[in-house]
């Protein structure tokens, strides 16, 4: 469970059922964040009217659903984007948009740099060669099993 999902619980702003249905909703969003999914299709699997399970959701996660898909396309786009081995158009289209013009307007905004300028920073800083695997390890990992001297 996430730290915010244990607030929430420890706060008791939510009843548990509701909160393990918003977990279902969000859950959805998470598997399905690729494709178009409607406010609707979440809500409903959180058994809520959309406008309530948007207030509760982004009540108790700190982000509306939008966010949250957002967030998960874009962490995949850097991936994506890190490795190199696909065009930025494809991620663009791999990532659910169907404008690069979008893409890239957006990945401005959040990342503060263009896509192809991510792309060369991390070139710069890593190095690359093809095919360039890489491998995420959350920083969890690190603060749990770090080797402190």
């Amino acid at each position: 469970m996430l730290a915010m999902d244990h607030l929430v619980l420890s706060a008791g702003l939510l009843h548990d059922e509701t909160f393990r249905r918003l977990c279902r909703a969000r859950d959805l969003l998470a598997t399905e964040y690729r494709n178009t999914l409607s406010l609707e299709q979440a809500a409903r699997q959180a058994c809520l009217s959309p406008f309530h399970f948007h207030r509760l959701f982004t009540s108790a996660f700190g982000e509306t659903p939008h966010e949250f898909i957002t967030h998960r396309r874009f962490a995949l786009a850097k991936r994506l984007l890190a490795a190199g081995e696909k065009s930025v158009t494809e991620i663009c289209f791999e990532i659910g948009y169907s404008s690069l013009g979008s893409f890239s307007q957006k990945f401005h905004e959040l990342a503060g740099r263009s896509p192809s300028e991510y792309r060369r920073e991390v070139r710069k800083v890593f190095g690359f060669r093809v095919p360039w695997h890489i491998v995420f390890l959350p920083a969890c990992y690190f603060s749990n099993y770090a080797v402190n001297e």
